[in-house]
């Protein structure tokens, strides 16, 4: 019986290994990875005030435990948190102080497209918020969003800077 070379196990050379590891991440993946450690830091930033289980958590975040369990995670779904998540947790008697920041820059983030979304999308976000004014945002020019005619910085204006690596889309 005849071997075709496609039947034959080859293992990945280390060298080839390592140039796929270094190969950067596409900017949707690097936007939900920038996301998902957002969510971290809100659960981070709960039990370091001392709410260490899920109920406290939940009762702290005014959240059912299965949505705290989600944010403790971060195993959002493509979108993140939304709007109405984010007026519960706000409005939570408790939410520590640390918290309530981390969930503001949260907000300001994903309305300045840091996370993905069409401008549409982001301004429906924006629109059913319970917050009155969105806080402005303080990002450094090494932080860039994807618009569709180049790159521009989360506040707006034009950059500059290219961004390190390739940008997928």
């Amino acid at each position: 019986m005849e071997s075709h070379s496609s039947d034959v196990f080859r293992p990945f050379s280390a060298a080839r290994v390592q140039a796929r590891a270094q190969r950067p991440l596409p900017l949707t993946a690097r936007m939900k990875a920038r996301q998902s450690s957002k969510i971290r830091e809100l659960a981070e930033a709960v039990k370091s005030a001392g709410f260490l289980t899920l109920d406290e958590q939940a009762k702290a975040l005014g959240l059912s435990r299965s949505t705290a369990w989600t944010i403790r995670k971060a195993s959002h779904k493509a979108s993140g948190l939304s709007a109405s998540i984010i007026n519960r947790m706000l409005a939570a008697p408790e939410l520590p102080a640390l918290a309530r920041t981390k969930i503001l820059e949260y907000v300001e983030e994903k309305a300045a497209g840091l996370y993905g979304g069409s401008r549409s999308q982001r301004r429906k976000f924006a629109a059913r918020l319970s917050i009155e004014k969105l806080p402005v945002c303080q990002e450094t020019e090494s932080t860039l969003v994807p618009e569709h005619n180049g790159i521009t910085r989360a506040n707006g204006e034009r950059s500059r800077v290219i961004p390190e690596g390739p940008i997928w889309y």
